[in-house]
């Protein structure tokens, strides 16, 4: 072919070429923007940027995790109402955009788990922190919220089971107001098939969390709140006494770990 003739061709892929580069550049713009927005807490400002961002450069993952992250922003934790839903639903969509340029990006990963927390979705929240494990095993984080997510299905089933039956009142409410009476046989071995699996793996993970971060009174105070739930399922007296005793000590060890923290805390402000 004659060079004559393959210029057309070239004009035509110059004039793409400039129209990308040209697109990318404005993308930046849009993306710049909408971190200003962001950041001065106009949202809706901001998700408008990075919708344009995103038009003009599908490939510009920045743009992408900021829409996702300023949806998130307009989802009130909790609420029930239909708009509230929809924003969360948007954000979980956005953010899964970013997964499927960067299926490792733990920014998204963590958010989407945050968002089906918050609206009592645990099991899909773990499902997304499992995920993050296998990306991140010496993260203690994930192994904390897999504790977390597993009590809370665990307490609020115990809860309802007691006050089903009758057993939610102390027996000695003056002198002993936090002891309940022991949930009978029969209805505690029914609550140890449904909660017993999810017990074991909030100890093994949150014993974990607190192995890769041996300071964290978070992971503590839940470690305390699941052997508590273990109690409620064991099988006899000892072993029941024995983790109560267990819950205690790791109260005190929170304790003690927020208070060496704020000491510390204080001490690095002085020495400033």
């Amino acid at each position: 072919m004659k060079l004559y003739k393959l210029a057309p061709l070239f004009g035509v892929l110059l004039l793409a070429l400039a129209a990308s580069s040209c697109n990318r550049l404005k993308a930046r713009d849009h993306l710049n923007k909408g971190v200003q927005s962001y950041r001065n807490a106009q949202f809706q400002v901001a998700i408008n940027h990075f919708q344009q961002a995103v038009a003009l450069d599908p490939s510009l993952l920045n743009a992408r995790l900021y829409l996702a992250t300023a949806y998130a922003q307009q989802y009130v934790p909790g609420g029930e109402s239909d708009d509230n839903k929809k924003v969360a639903q948007q954000a979980i969509d956005a953010f899964q955009d970013v997964l499927k340029i960067d299926p490792s990006n733990i920014t998204a990963i963590a958010s989407i788990s945050q968002i089906y927390y918050n609206q009592k979705k645990f099991d899909l929240a773990k499902e997304y922190q499992q995920r993050r494990l296998k990306i991140e095993p010496n993260n203690p984080e994930p192994y904390y919220w897999i504790g977390v997510l597993d009590w809370a299905v665990c307490f609020p089933r115990t809860q309802q089971l007691r006050k089903d039956n009758g057993i939610d009142t102390p027996k000695d409410p003056i002198h002993h107001p936090d002891i309940l009476p022991p949930i009978p046989e029969k209805l505690r071995t029914d609550l140890a098939e449904k909660n017993q699996p999810l017990v074991d793996e909030g100890l093994q993970a949150l014993s974990k969390a607190i192995q890769l971060k041996p300071n964290d009174a978070d992971s503590m105070v839940y470690l305390n709140l699941m052997y508590r739930q273990k109690a409620e399922i064991d099988p006899d007296d000892d072993t029941r006494q024995a983790d109560l005793k267990l819950a205690e000590d790791w109260v005190n060890k929170a304790l003690a770990a927020r208070k060496a923290g704020t000491a510390s805390g204080s001490s690095e402000t002085t020495a400033h």
